[in-house]
């Protein structure tokens, strides 16, 4: 796990070597605040708790989690440093989990600098902290999975342009698989397994029963095993860029 921490060191600091971070963490902190205020009508509805802060995440992940994963390799692919990453005595795996592991924190300290929303909503009712909670895991979740499959994508190219509409468009997949219009499609000729199977890989499906206070397990591991097969893929598409 050294080699991995090492990784995640290395990709982690960055963010922060580039304005990256600090523009990254100011859009998404305008876009969320500005939803949930503004679009959602946080104080109209005259309710203390934070759904509709949750309800935009799946949307704001669909767009941000793409626009920090599209570097992740295809960044080094355009600068030739895979190939000395592929030389050193480290295992493709390791380099694929602490790439996504910086990722994935960095995503969380996002996440984190929103508590002043959390410690508002206290301030004004006495939401439940343990679905508020249960929101933030959840959606931490999410944004591993948005992050994953980006990172996968991120090592087919090394045009960032193209890893990140490839990322926004497989996510969008998943975004749009529990909605009746993507449903209504596939009913007709599809027997109804594949229907449900469809429905089942909806990431707005999973965020939403977590948001309503039900931490079920198989909305956990849609998410970690998505994460777990997003990587595992990353690692397959290194090693046969690696041979090739």
């Amino acid at each position: 796990m050294k080699t991995v921490y090492l990784v995640f060191r290395r990709e982690f600091a960055g963010y922060f070597a580039t304005p990256i971070a600090a523009v990254f963490l100011i859009v998404f902190l305008g876009m969320a605040t500005g939803l949930t205020f503004f679009v959602a009508s946080f104080f109209d509805r005259a309710q203390a708790d934070m759904s509709a802060f949750f309800l935009w995440h799946p949307w704001l992940y669909l767009v941000l989690m793409p626009a920090i994963g599209m570097r992740l390799w295809a960044e080094e692919r355009r600068s030739g440093t895979i190939e000395l990453l592929m030389t050193l005595p480290v295992q493709p795996w390791q380099l694929v989990l602490g790439k996504w592991l910086a990722a994935w924190v960095f995503a969380g300290l996002a996440l984190l600098l929103t508590m002043p929303l959390w410690a508002t909503v206290n301030y004004l009712g006495s939401p439940d902290n343990g679905v508020i909670v249960a929101s933030y895991l959840g959606s931490w979740l999410m944004a591993g999975a948005f992050l994953a499959i980006s990172a996968a994508v991120s090592a087919l190219t090394k045009n960032q342009v193209l890893a990140f509409i490839g990322a926004v468009v497989v996510g969008f997949l998943f975004v749009m698989a529990g909605f009746d219009l993507v449903l209504s499609a596939v009913k007709p000729w599809a027997p109804q397994i594949i229907v449900q199977a469809i429905s089942s890989m909806s990431f707005i499906g999973h965020f939403q029963r977590i948001t309503d206070g039900v931490l079920e397990v198989p909305a956990l591991i849609f998410f970690i095993s998505l994460i777990a097969f997003a990587l595992w893929l990353n690692v397959r598409i290194l090693e046969v860029k690696k041979a090739a």
